[in-house]
């Protein structure tokens, strides 16, 4: 009976200390050779406010790509393309994150705290974001 109290007990103790959520995730794949179309799709253009991962994966064969997150300030905001890097100047934007330098077949992830509002994915390697590799995300409360 003294064995059966103690293990109620734990039991008791580690669902009290276990969180009752879980981060949601958003699965994102990236494809695209150069030279042609590229792709970011997200599983989900909406999520709820809160603790997020991004895993994020790369389909390609052949070329490198990478994930970077931004907070937008509006849905439609422009996006500061440095027409003669052929990249977006990540400098005017507010990164909350990226999952950088994925090869091919390679997978990353990325956590973050999301609030209400805007957000766009984009590979910000040179011709990407031009060639079609971004998604929106909309958060809401």
């Amino acid at each position: 009976m003294r064995l059966y109290k103690s293990a109620l007990a734990a039991l008791a103790v580690i669902c009290l200390a276990t969180p009752s959520f879980a981060a949601t995730t958003i699965k994102v794949t990236e494809g695209g050779e150069g030279g042609g179309a590229m792709t970011l799709a997200l599983d989900q253009s909406t999520a709820k406010a809160g603790e997020t991962v991004f895993a994020v994966h790369n389909d390609a064969m052949t070329e490198n790509h990478e994930m970077v997150l931004v907070k937008l300030k509006s849905a439609d905001q422009a996006m500061p393309l440095n027409k003669a890097k052929h990249r977006l100047d990540e400098k005017q934007l507010k990164s909350l994150g990226e999952v950088s330098d994925l090869k091919p077949g390679a997978d990353g992830t990325l956590k973050v705290k999301l609030v209400p509002g805007n957000y766009m994915l984009f590979c910000n390697i040179k011709g990407h974001y031009e060639a079609g590799m971004h998604a929106s995300l909309a958060v809401t409360e």
